[in-house]
């Protein structure tokens, strides 16, 4: 059994929910691993994702550890037997890992949620608005690491433009309004977003200044619904980089925050008509 290097973050989240079977049943890793017939060396390396397991063993860990919840079962199968490669593994060594656990995560989506309020969605993003906002950061990238970074962010976007994964964006009326790369740039970002919000599988939802303070203001979050209905993962950036959110209790926090954010945005309807009218004026 080959131990990985920088397990994905699918692969540690495959091993914190087998730490979370174990633990449930009050059973020590030593325990497990004489009842699995193994060492406690290798159960700790499965539980932080350094070691793969085949299906038949994920069942046998599951039998063993009791748990009642098939769903969440069947949903690990599918990330056994192997890791297959990725269109992001292309970019695996020249942009930071985190960039590449978001596609990961985005690729075994069943459905996506994102709250913005200071920038427009990523998956929405023109190269233009892309490269405007890598050319902000401090300190600056190279030249090529802005590529790299601006060529990722627009491979992302198949999963909405061409595989239609159901999404729901929640975006403030300022991350519109903000000429990201001056007004010419950002009128093109607009007219994408609004035809981005005309497709069937994309709701589009627009927090007006109007509504005030919101519960979410200042957050920029992805939630990704994993394999039926089980498996969810929330993303939020950080200034000091990505944060990861699987615990199930503070993914229903942040559920309810988006929850409430689009209740208090306006309906598709009203949100498309604001976008609109946002776009006639640039």
């Amino acid at each position: 059994m080959a131990q990985r290097e920088g397990p994905t973050i699918l692969q540690r989240r495959f091993g914190a929910e087998l730490r979370r079977m174990r633990e449930a049943t009050g059973m020590s890793a030593s325990a497990a691993a004489e009842a699995l017939s193994t060492d406690r060396t290798t159960i700790s390396n499965i539980e932080s994702g350094r070691f793969g397991i085949s299906e038949a063993r994920l069942r046998r860990f599951a039998a063993i550890y009791a748990c009642d919840n098939p769903a969440l079962v069947d949903a690990l199968a599918t990330m056994t037997g192997g890791r297959k490669k990725g269109w992001w593994d292309e970019y695996r060594g020249k942009i930071p890992p985190e960039f590449l656990d978001v596609s990961e995560l985005e690729g075994f989506a069943e459905r996506m949620r994102t709250v913005q309020t200071a920038h427009l969605p990523a998956l929405f993003q023109t190269e233009e608005y892309a490269r405007a906002l890598f050319n902000l950061l401090d300190p600056p990238l190279s030249r090529l690491e802005v590529e790299l970074r601006v060529a990722h962010r627009l491979a992302r976007q198949t999963r909405i433009a061409v595989d239609a994964v159901p999404y729901v964006g929640v975006i403030h009326e300022a991350a519109l309004r903000m000429q990201v790369g001056g007004r010419k740039a950002a009128r093109r970002q607009i007219g994408q977003l609004l035809d981005g919000s005309e497709w069937d599988s994309v709701t589009l939802l627009v927090i007006p200044f109007s509504a005030g303070e919101f519960p979410m203001m200042g957050e920029s979050v992805l939630y990704v619904e994993g394999k039926g209905g089980q498996l969810d993962t929330a993303h939020m950036g950080s200034p000091a980089g990505a944060i990861f959110i699987d615990v199930p209790e503070s993914l229903a926090v942040v559920r309810s925050g988006m929850d409430a954010d689009e209740r208090v945005a306006l309906s598709a309807v009203e949100s498309r008509d604001l976008i609109r009218s946002i776009h006639q004026e640039l």
